[in-house]
């Protein structure tokens, strides 16, 4: 039996409002949101009840170390139990957890909740044996495997605190996160697989752990046996399935609810890592509140997401969202179009009764390029998909058009950050909202961000006034509450610039209903000659040119305006113009929709953009670039060969001088 098992909580002891008017029963998004901006305390602590606790707490909000807020102070919980044990015990064991796909290896699973806590408690059992315990810190660098995921919860188990690095990572980027998380244990596969090749871990593993100062005092490795078997040091690494054989199955260890459950190192780390800390207990009460209220997924729901576990989507919405809501969570080894064509998704949908896919724009856009009239998704009923969410990068309104047309369910955009860990606006698809979804916003704050956006001297933007996007504080549970051993980095990063706020580092604007639009980051606005122009509203009118699949604009400097736009782009392969018309045209709709105040006048085409694996184009590296400012390639870059064309590209245009 768990600790948290005997430890359970009685409600009625908690102070925990148990009033059929709570809350959780109401489903007007307005007040439910002024609920959430004037009553937090009363608010949250309902939202609580949506987890089990193994503690009460003593106090909802401790908010006397601002931006340093502590929600549920003094609760203790296990996001393990959460995630698996609790529903086990409330006689689901038999629900599939998770559904594995990987068409490159020709394999497909399904897993319960049952098998997972048989898995997840034996592999915690094998790290407690190795000295892990509540507080330390546990690496885990895998694929998209569903022992990712049992890796992520068995360290949760202990009350440890795992840091879960990108796959696609060189030695380099691993070891500087070794370096700084100092884990006791690495988990780690022994490969990686990729269309028409396989990644060898161990090798980059090992090169990783050589030039690291700190060194794991073990290291646990998962042999993809049909795949690739990795040598092992006798010395330092434990073979998984064998050192599971012979175990006890380790119980739940309850943390304080204000203790991290996870370190994330956002993408593109130079210099001294950024490791984003999370709380357990509210990101745990908000991820279950965001399943029923922002998704409005069901309880024998099917839930895909696309991310990687790299990644902040990864973490929230593919392993800890929809298993502590005790729904069914798939895990797709795949890519869009190449494995082993464009009907990838369309099958997924179909064959496990998809209801919400959660993906990335490009992912629509590189479907649309491939397979514009998705015949190689004729033959599959996509009946039971209600959704397409999307974020992480900009949305252009004709892959919104093209994925609802093809797919027949709304495309509902909505944003929010690693920071965050779960949406700051959206479309609350399990509220009744007052207003509609309308082109490209992303939606009305979601409850517990009281989202304003301030210009520069930080006075309120008008309505439909383009200024930096903030969050007053407190923010809500579930927020990063520092950088891990950056404590002052964390507090002059995100609210020093805006005194009360937090600074999403985002620019947009709020419409007269309220919603948000994010436009840009605010590297991302360029300053013509005083105005302000927004870098991806310029993209979006570009992405509806007939001829183009992808596109950036970045900003260049210019003698006279201080700075222009320049626009990138990537013509379809049946493209109808060259690239000469193409630019030219392009130019004329920026000018005629913009106006001739943007200055638009550099157009041209370019092979491929760089892009992180997550889909995003590499922007500022562009503009560094042109300013002979880039130092170094992002690590997060796809394929970074591409830089050479732009650089040739560029200095063609008088830019990046050698």
């Amino acid at each position: 039996m768990s600790l948290v098992k005997r430890k359970k909580l009685d409600s009625k002891k908690s102070g925990k409002p148990q009033s059929k008017h709570s809350i959780l029963n109401n489903n007007n998004y307005e007040k439910v949101f002024k609920e959430s901006i004037e009553n937090p305390e009363s608010f949250w602590a309902s939202i609580g009840t949506l987890i089990t606790w193994a503690k009460p707490w003593k106090k909802v909000l401790d908010n006397s170390r601002e931006p340093f807020t502590k929600w549920y102070v003094g609760g203790e919980i296990n996001a393990c139990y959460n995630a698996v044990d609790r529903h086990v015990e409330a006689g689901h064991g038999s629900r599939v957890a998770l559904i594995y796909d990987s068409p490159g290896t020709g394999v497909s699973r399904k897993i319960t909740y049952l098998e997972l806590q048989e898995k997840v408690s034996k592999l915690a059992g094998v790290l407690a044996r190795y000295g892990v315990q509540k507080g330390d810190r546990v690496l885990i660098y895998m694929p998209l495997i569903p022992e990712t995921v049992m890796a992520m919860l068995a360290v949760a188990r202990l009350g440890a605190i795992h840091s879960v690095v990108f796959g696609g990572f060189a030695a380099t980027e691993l070891s500087t996160r070794i370096m700084h998380a100092e884990p006791k244990v690495i988990i780690a596969a022994s490969c990686g697989v990729e269309p028409n090749k396989v990644l060898n871990y161990i090798s980059e593993l090992n090169h990783a752990i050589n030039m690291s100062i700190h060194k794991p005092h073990k290291c646990v490795i998962f042999q993809r046996k049909s795949i690739f078997i990795a040598d092992l040091d006798p010395d330092r690494d434990i073979d998984w399935e064998e050192a599971i054989q012979n175990v006890e199955s380790a119980p739940c260890v309850p943390v304080e609810a204000n203790e991290p459950l996870y370190i994330l190192y956002t993408s593109g780390t130079t210099g001294e890592p950024k490791g984003v800390q999370r709380p357990v207990g509210g990101h745990l009460a908000t991820l279950a509140f965001t399943m029923k209220t922002l998704y409005a997924m069901g309880p024998n729901d099917v839930w895909w997401s696309t991310s990687d576990f790299g990644w902040v989507v990864g973490h929230s919405y593919m392993c800890y969202g929809p298993l502590v809501y005790g729904i069914t969570s798939i895990i797709y080894e795949g890519k869009p179009t190449t494995t082993p064509d464009p009907s990838s998704y369309y099958r997924i949908i179909s064959e496990y009764k998809v209801n919400a896919m959660f993906t990335v724009p490009t992912v629509l856009r590189i479907l649309k390029e491939v397979d514009p009239e998705a015949k190689f998704g004729a033959e599959y009923d996509i009946s039971s998909l209600r959704q397409v969410w999307v974020a992480g990068e900009h949305m252009d309104m004709s892959a919104k058009i093209w994925a609802e047309k093809i797919f027949k369910v709304p495309v509902i955009n909505h944003w929010w950050q690693t920071e965050t860990g779960s949406a700051i606006s959206g479309t609350c698809v399990g509220l009744i909202n007052p207003c509609n979804d309308s082109k490209l916003t992303t939606g009305l704050p979601f409850p517990g961000y009281n989202v304003q956006v301030l210009l520069r001297d930080g006075s309120l933007a008008d309505v439909n006034e383009l200024g930096r996007i903030v969050v007053k504080l407190p923010l809500p549970p579930g927020t990063l509450t520092t950088l891990y051993k950056a404590d002052d980095r964390f507090y002059k990063t995100y609210f020093t610039k805006y005194s009360g706020f937090y600074d999403s580092m985002d620019a947009g604007y709020k419409d007269e209903d309220g919603l948000v639009y994010v436009t840009a980051r605010a590297d991302d606005i360029i300053n013509v000659a005083g105005h302000r122009l927004s870098t991806l509203a310029i993209e979006n009118i570009v992405l509806s040119h007939p001829d183009v699949c992808n596109a950036c604009v970045v900003s260049v400097p210019d003698k006279i305006k201080n700075e222009v736009p320049l626009c990138m782009f990537v013509m379809k392969e049946d493209a109808i113009l060259n690239e000469y018309m193409i630019a030219q045209e392009i130019i004329s709709m920026v000018r005629e929709h913009m106006g001739a105040v943007a200055s638009f006048r550099l157009a041209v085409g370019v092979k491929a953009l760089p892009t992180t694996r997550s889909g995003k184009i590499c922007r500022k590296s562009i503009a560094d670039l042109a300013r002979n400012k880039l130092k170094k390639i992002p690590s997060t870059v796809l394929d970074s060969s591409v830089y050479k064309e732009i650089e040739e590209t560029l200095r063609k245009l008088g830019f990046c001088s050698p």
